[in-house]
C-alpha cells in the first residue's frame, strides 16, 4: 500500500498544481447513440456505437488513460436495457499520446466511436424496443471538464435484420481497433535489476515500421505508465522501454496492451498482445557486436559527420553558435591569428566533450547497462544542472547580471563585451557538445546506432567523426574570417541580438525543465521552478546591486544567501533531488476513505484522521506541508496507531461531497478526527491547520 500511495502521491500533482479543474463547467464534447442495425433478430448479436465528437484542441480518455491515479479518466457507459438483452465491453481504437508534464496519457481527439456488442437473447420479444445509455466522460484542453449525458435509440426486433444508415461509421470504426489473434512476433523482457520499486522493461520487434509503442491495458498486477523511451536499434529490431512499477503482487510474469508500429508515411497499425515477460535480463539487453568491416564503417563515418554539421542548426546548439560568430565578428579585423586559435580551441573542446561522452557510452555497456546518444540526459541531476546553467545563461544574456571571461565560464557561454579567450572558447565547445546530445539530426541516428553494434575503436571514432562535424562550421570561419563580411558590422545591433539570443537558451531551459520536474517527486514541478527563481532573484541582486553599485559586500551576502537557502532549503530539503524518485518513500501511509474504513478502524479501536483534499487546493497542500506530514505529526500518528485516510475530491464524488455537507462545509480542505470512543462524533479541526491544533486533536482521539 506504500507503493500504492506513492505512485498516487507522484502522479497526481504535476500539472493539476497548476492548471484549473473546472468542476461546474459545460463541455463541449457532442455525444450520440448508434446502431448498426435498425432492425435485429433474436439470438444475434446487434453493435451499439457511442460516439464523442470533440472541439479542435480537446480529448478524452482510452480504457487506460496513464498508470493508476494520473491524469485522465477513462470513458463510462452505464446502460439501461430490456429484459434479455446484454452489453458486452468496451470494444476500444487504437489512441494517440498526450505528452504532458504531468504525465503522458493515451487520449482520443477529433471523432472516436467507442463500439459495445448488444446480444439479443433467444427468448426477446419482437417489436419495438428503447435502449438507454448514459455516458460521462472527461475532456480536457488546458482544462479539464466532466461531461455526462442520457442517449436514447430504439431498435426493432424482427424475423430478419436490417442495417442501419451508420452502418459505414461502424465499418470505419472496427478499422480503428487493434488486430487481435495475429502474433507481431515482439517480445519482453527485463531490463536490468529493479531499482527501489521501479524496473525497466524492454520490447523488442522486428518490424519495419519507423516507430513502435505499446499502450498497457489496466491491470491489478501490471502497473506502467504511458511514457515510451526508444532504445538503439540491436539486430534490426526496433526497441522500446517502460517503466514499470510494482504492486502488491510483485513483479509481473506478463504484460497486456496494444503493440503500434507507425510508417514511415504516418500509417498506423496496432495489435492486441499479451507477452510473457523474460527473466534474461543483461543478457537480453546488451549490444549485439556485429563484424567489422571498412565497406561498412566508410559510410557511417560519413553519415556521423553529416549528422554532426545538421546538428549547428538544431534548436539546442544554434543559439551558442550564434553568439560565438557573433564574437568573432568584433574580432575578425583586429586580430585574424587570435581568431584562429580560438576557433581551434573551440574545436578542441567539442572533440573533448565527444571523446568523454564515448568513454561514458563504453562504460555503460560494460557495466551491463543500455548506452545511448543522450545517456547523459538521463541523469535527472545532470539535467537540473544544466537547466540552472542555460537559466543563468539566458539571464546572463539578458543583461540581468554580468561576468566576464576572468569571473568563470559563465561569461565565457554569453558575455560579449570583454575579450574573447581561450577558456571561454574552449568552454563554448564543451557546452555546444552537450546541449547538442538530446536533439537528433538527420543521419545521425544511423550513424549512431551503428556505432553501439560496433568494436570500442569504432564506436570512438563515429563519435569525434560526429563532433568534428559540429566543429567544422565554425573552424572553417575562424580560419575565412573574410566569410563574416556577408554580415553586418559591428554596432548596437550585437547586443540586440545578444539580448535576443537569451530567448532561444531560455526555450532550452525550458524544454529540460519540462521532462525534468515531473521525475522529482509530485511537487518537483513547484519546487524546481520556485528554485529557478530564487536562483534568478540571486542574479539579480548581485548584477543590480554588486555591479552596478558600490554595495558589492551586502549583494553578495543577500545573493549568496538565496542561492545556499534555496539549495538546502528546496533542492535539498523539499525535492531531495539526488535521490532517486523509485527509492523515496511516503511521509505518511494514507489509505483511501470510504465510511466503512472510518468504522472498520474505530471498531479495532484506533482513532482516525481523515483528510479530505483535492489537487487543486492550495491550503490543503499547505496544511499537508506545515502540520500533517511533518516529523513531529508522523511520529505522533504511530506511535497511538492512528488510522490515515484521504478523501481525494479532485474529480467530482458523490460520498465526498455528502461527507463534506453533512459537516457543513462545501468544499475542501477538511479535516476529521476521529476518538477511540465509538459513542463521541469526530472533531472538525479549522481550514488553516498548525502542528498544535494536529497534536491536540490527536491526543484527544487517542485517550
Amino acid at each position: 500500500m506504500d507503493a500504492l500511495l506513492s505512485r498516487t502521491l507522484r502522479s497526481v500533482a504535476g500539472l493539476l498544481l497548476i492548471l484549473p479543474w473546472v468542476a461546474l463547467g459545460q463541455a463541449r464534447t457532442q455525444a450520440r447513440l448508434l446502431l448498426d442495425q435498425d432492425i435485429g433478430q433474436p439470438g444475434q448479436v446487434v453493435t451499439a456505437g457511442v460516439e464523442l465528437r470533440m472541439p479542435a484542441g480537446w480529448h478524452t480518455y482510452w480504457r487506460n488513460p496513464s498508470e493508476p491515479g494520473g491524469p485522465g479518466t477513462r470513458t463510462k457507459i452505464e446502460w439501461t436495457l430490456p429484459a434479455g438483452i446484454t452489453a458486452g465491453e468496451i470494444a476500444w481504437p487504437v489512441p494517440g499520446k498526450h505528452i504532458d508534464p504531468a504525465g503522458d496519457t493515451h487520449v482520443f481527439d477529433g471523432t472516436v466511436l467507442l463500439l459495445v456488442p448488444l446480444t439479443v437473447g433467444p427468448g426477446v420479444t419482437r417489436g419495438p424496443l428503447e435502449l438507454k445509455a448514459r455516458v460521462s466522460w472527461l475532456e480536457c484542453e488546458t482544462e479539464c471538464v466532466p461531461g455526462k449525458t442520457n442517449l436514447v435509440i430504439p431498435l426493432a426486433i424482427g424475423d430478419q435484420t436490417r442495417a442501419s444508415g451508420d452502418v459505414q461509421l461502424f465499418t470505419v470504426g472496427r478499422q480503428r481497433l487493434p488486430i487481435v489473434g495475429t502474433d507481431p512476433k515482439a517480445t519482453a523482457a527485463w531490463e536490468a535489476e529493479a531499482v527501489g520499486e521501479q524496473r525497466s522493461l524492454l520490447f523488442e520487434w522486428e518490424t519495419d515500421a519507423k516507430s513502435v509503442d505499446f499502450f498497457p491495458y489496466e491491470s491489478k498486477t501490471v502497473e506502467m505508465g504511458a511514457k515510451s523511451e526508444s532504445v538503439p536499434i540491436r539486430g534490426g529490431k526496433l526497441r522500446l522501454r517502460k517503466t514499470v512499477t510494482k504492486t502488491d503482487a510483485g513483479w509481473p510474469m506478463s504484460v497486456s496492451g496494444v503493440l503500434v508500429a507507425r510508417s514511415a508515411a504516418g500509417d498506423t497499425k496496432a495489435y492486441e498482445v499479451t507477452l510473457p515477460i523474460s527473466e534474461v535480463m543483461v543478457a537480453a539487453t546488451a549490444a549485439k557486436t556485429d563484424p567489422f568491416s571498412w565497406a561498412g564503417l566508410l559510410p557511417m563515418l560519413g553519415a556521423a559527420f553529416l549528422g554532426g554539421l545538421i546538428l549547428n542548426i538544431m534548436p539546442c546548439v544554434l543559439p551558442v553558435l550564434a553568439l560565438k560568430i557573433l564574437g568573432f565578428v568584433r574580432q575578425a579585423g583586429n586580430n585574424p591569428a587570435h581568431v584562429r586559435k580560438l576557433g581551434l580551441v573551440y574545436g578542441a573542446g567539442v572533440l573533448s566533450s565527444f571523446f568523454v561522452l564515448a568513454g561514458v557510452a563504453l562504460a555503460v555497456q560494460a557495466a551491463g547497462g543500455i548506452a545511448g546518444w543522450s545517456t547523459a540526459f538521463q541523469n535527472p541531476q545532470f539535467r537540473v544542472v544544466m537547466c540552472v546553467l542555460l537559466v543563468l545563461v539566458a539571464l546572463n544574456l539578458f543583461g540581468v547580471f554580468e561576468v566576464t571571461l576572468g569571473g568563470g565560464a559563465m561569461g565565457a557561454a554569453g558575455d560579449l563585451t570583454a575579450k574573447e579567450g581561450p577558456a571561454g572558447a574552449f568552454f563554448n565547445g564543451v557546452l555546444a557538445a552537450v546541449l547538442a546530445t538530446p536533439c537528433t539530426a538527420p543521419f545521425l541516428a544511423t550513424a549512431i546506432a551503428f556505432a553501439f553494434t560496433q568494436p570500442p575503436l569504432v564506436l570512438l571514432a563515429i563519435f569525434l567523426t560526429v563532433g568534428l562535424g559540429l566543429a567544422a562550421p565554425f573552424v572553417a570561419l575562424c580560419w575565412r574570417p573574410s566569410w563574416l563580411k556577408l554580415l553586418p558590422r559591428p554596432g548596437v545591433w550585437m547586443l540586440r541580438f545578444k539580448v535576443a539570443m537569451g530567448f532561444p537558451m531560455l526555450a532550452t531551459a525550458v524544454w529540460i525543465f519540462w521532462f525534468t520536474a515531473t521525475r522529482l517527486g509530485p511537487a518537483g514541478v513547484l519546487w524546481l521552478g520556485l528554485f529557478l527563481v530564487v536562483l534568478s532573484a540571486a542574479a539579480w541582486v548581485w548584477g543590480e546591486f554588486g555591479q552596478r553599485s558600490e554595495r558589492k559586500g551586502v549583494a553578495f551576502g543577500v545573493a549568496s544567501a538565496l542561492v545556499v537557502g534555496g539549495y538546502l532549503g528546496i533542492l535539498e530539503g523539499e525535492l531531495d533531488w539526488r535521490t532517486p524518485l523509485a527509492a523515496k518513500k511516503p511521509k505518511v501511509d494514507w489509505q483511501v476513505w470510504s465510511v466503512s474504513s472510518v468504522s472498520q478502524a474505530r471498531m479495532a479501536g484506533r482513532p482516525v484522521i481523515v483528510d479530505f483534499t483535492a489537487d487543486n487546493c492550495a491550503n490543503c497542500k499547505f496544511n499537508k506541508a506545515t502540520s500533517i506530514e511533518v516529523s513531529s505529526t508522523i511520529a505522533q500518528l504511530k506511535e497511538k496507531n492512528v488510522a490515515t485516510l484521504m478523501g481525494d475530491f479532485t474529480d467530482a464524488d458523490p460520498a465526498i461531497a455528502a461527507e463534506l455537507q453533512k459537516h457543513g462545509r462545501r468544499g475542501v480542505p477538511l479535516v476529521l478526527v476521529y476518538p477511540r470512543d465509538l459513542s463521541k462524533p469526530p472533531r472538525v479541526l479549522p481550514t488553516v491547520l498548525t502542528p498544535a491544533m494536529v497534536h491536540e486533536a490527536l491526543d484527544w482521539a487517542a485517550q
